[in-house]
């Protein structure tokens, strides 16, 4: 599901604004109808194409392809806030629009097949395709889609908060939904309304096969019933899910689904040890591996089957053509220990990149130093031009250093630098009010020791964070790592249970209403935003203001720079470190063609198992 952000990249946010494309016809009112919507430009797709470019039309369909996920899932329910929800979902329901994998926030109609919206974007109408179907052969109706917003709003504090701009969804034709919005001239809500996933109406409102009635507010594992090309047939809670291509998928020759869907099945089995995972794929009984830790990547692959062949190795940079990454430590400033501003600069001083990334990942890593790291939004160096303009319009209320010092890391890499390091975070921590007495930072007026826990998702995470907490310990503080199961992790982060956590906000190339989720203090207080650190700024909810209504690319640049640069100068986190590049290994019974889409793997979508060409 497109709307859950997942703690490790895996799972990204998806948003665009909209753009006029391919008209089709007109209403009373001159709106007109388009298939498709995009950030800014023209899409590359006209109405009548047949396929994507990087698909393989003639994939044959078959094999099976089993793959794994950390942790647990206990629910196939995706519209609610409870629970872990399932892998995979995403095969069994649909949007009303999906992505195009080699265009940067495009997207074309799924079970729409058009939309419209005035100039002022004051609403938007979609307009649904008349194949669509259940997989029990009813209709996809505009009832279903209203069912589904309001359930979703009603039962997920994060997707009230990313539509709370929506302020109802209506049926208006035999086959049109209409949403409505609070504010005109933010062009970004007609095209995220296509992200949320349609569950069947019906099939919710009627009984299970025990005679019980189904409730949409609660989490559930009765194997689901959706649109999409494939179905649920067997799953056992936290362990296993099995899903199957449909024979009877109504979109299969639709020019967005043409050469994709390949694999007659996908199997998930999950693990809660990553060591165990690992071995899993190395004795082939995973077919694809998704590797995040550097060390690992270089130094164990060298089993045998990736010596003869039967294991593929890559190294590719298109997942991550369209994402900023900040992946960081995160200290709650709901706490008290973390609201001062020279605390928080401090923990980053006593967080050794260069040492770390020597030691544990071979020199595999790249520190980050911005919100939208890799990408073309990124702050660098002073600003000029039309970012300088906005911020000078907030001189007084944005950090004085935006204007006269670039946001840098401090290095470290060797003993003398780390010294230096640490001893310029036991300064700040002075100025802030700390000092060091009998081997302890405490604070100067209670006499309370400075320490806090860090809470963690997985023991993967520990070796990474460890060389951070022994540094803190050489200073007299005392940070805790705590690594829970993903439920209790899930629940603590969404009630901001936590003094520290690991998170990565995974950023497009068109920021623009998750915003306010992330950093808007608008969000500060609700519970299930990702709003983790716990900002609340003045000039961070304008700049965020201006971003979701701006026309024009250069001015979102422009605000979104400058954005970058006060997230930057306020030291809300601790920025941890990418590759910038996704490392996959693969047994070769799967293939893929030469050319995989410029902004994605592609994976599992337009791959196809070369066990299904044999047959």
């Amino acid at each position: 599901m497109k709307m859950k952000v997942m703690c490790l990249l895996g799972c990204l946010l998806t948003t665009m604004t909209m753009n006029l494309l391919f008209p089709a016809m007109s209403s009373a009112q001159e709106l007109q109808w388009r298939n498709g919507v995009a950030a800014f430009g023209e899409p590359k797709y006209g109405p009548d194409f047949k396929h994507f470019d990087y698909v393989n039309p003639d994939a044959p369909k078959g094999g099976n392809l089993r793959l794994s996920e950390e942790g647990t899932f206990n629910t196939f329910n995706t519209l609610i806030d409870k629970g872990t929800p399932a892998a995979g979902t995403g095969l069994v329901y649909e949007t009303l629009l999906t992505d195009s994998l080699d265009e940067a926030n495009v997207s074309y109609g799924l079970l729409a097949e058009a939309v419209a919206y005035p100039d002022d974007y004051a609403y938007a109408k979609f307009r649904l395709r008349p194949e669509a179907k259940w997989a029990d052969g009813e209709a996809v109706t505009p009832e279903d889609v209203v069912f589904s917003f309001n359930s979703a709003k009603e039962n997920s504090i994060q997707f009230a908060n990313y539509y709370r701009h929506v302020t109802s969804a209506e049926k208006t034709g035999e086959r049109e939904v209409t949403f409505r919005f609070d504010e005109k001239d933010n062009r970004e809500l007609p095209a995220i309304l296509g992200q949320f996933p349609i569950l069947p109406k019906h099939w919710w409102e009627g009984n299970d096969a025990s005679g019980k009635q189904r409730d949409i507010s609660k989490t559930t594992l009765e194997l689901p019933m959706g649109s999409g090309p494939y179905k649920v047939v067997s799953a056992e809670a936290g362990s296993t899910i099995r899903y199957q291509l449909r024979d009877d998928y109504w979109g299969k020759d639709l020019p967005v689904n043409v050469g994709e869907n390949n694999f007659g099945t996908i199997e998930y089995v999950y693990f809660t040890d990553p060591e165990v995972e690992f071995e899993a794929f190395r004795a082939g009984n995973i077919d694809y591996y998704r590797e995040s830790s550097a060390s690992r990547w270089a130094t164990r692959y060298d089993f045998e089957a990736v010596k003869d062949g039967r294991v593929i190795r890559e190294t590719l940079k298109n997942p991550l053509r369209a994402v900023g990454v900040m992946q960081a430590l995160v200290p709650n400033m709901r706490r008290d220990i973390f609201k001062d501003e020279r605390v928080r600069e401090a923990l980053n001083y006593t967080l050794d990149f260069e040492s770390l990334n020597r030691n544990l990942a071979y020199n595999g890593l790249k520190r980050v130093d911005s919100y939208f790291w890799g990408t073309e939004l990124a702050s660098s160096g002073l600003p000029e031009g039309r970012e300088k303009e906005i911020l000078e319009s907030m001189k007084d209320e944005v950090p004085p250093e935006v204007f006269t010092t670039p946001y840098t890391n401090p290095v470290g890499g060797t003993p003398q630098k780390e010294r230096e390091n640490l001893r310029k975070a036991v300064a700040l921590f002075k100025e802030a009010g700390f000092e060091i007495k009998g081997r302890q930072m405490v604070n100067t007026k209670t006499g309370k020791p400075l320490n806090f826990e860090l809470l963690l998702a997985s023991p993967s995470l520990e070796r990474s964070v460890k060389p951070f907490v022994d540094n803190l310990a050489k200073i007299g503080v005392t940070a805790t790592m705590r690594t829970v199961d993903d439920s209790q992790y899930i629940n603590r982060v969404r009630s901001f249970d936590y003094d520290m956590i690991w998170a990565v906000w995974a950023q497009t190339l068109n920021p623009g209403n998750e915003q306010i989720d992330y950093w808007g203090s608008q969000s500060v207080d609700r519970s299930g935003s990702k709003n983790y650190a716990g900002i609340a700024d003045p000039a961070i909810d304008k700049l965020i203001k201006m971003l979701t209504s701006t026309k024009t690319r250069e001015e979102q640049m422009a605000i979104v720079k400058a954005l970058d640069r006060v997230l930057l100068a306020h030291h809300y986190v601790v920025p941890l470190f990418y590759s910038g590049e996704e490392k996959i290994a693969y047994w070769n019974k799967l293939t893929h063609l030469p050319e995989l889409p410029y902004y994605s793997t592609g994976f599992p979508t337009v791959w196809w198992s070369k066990d299904a060409e044999k047959q």
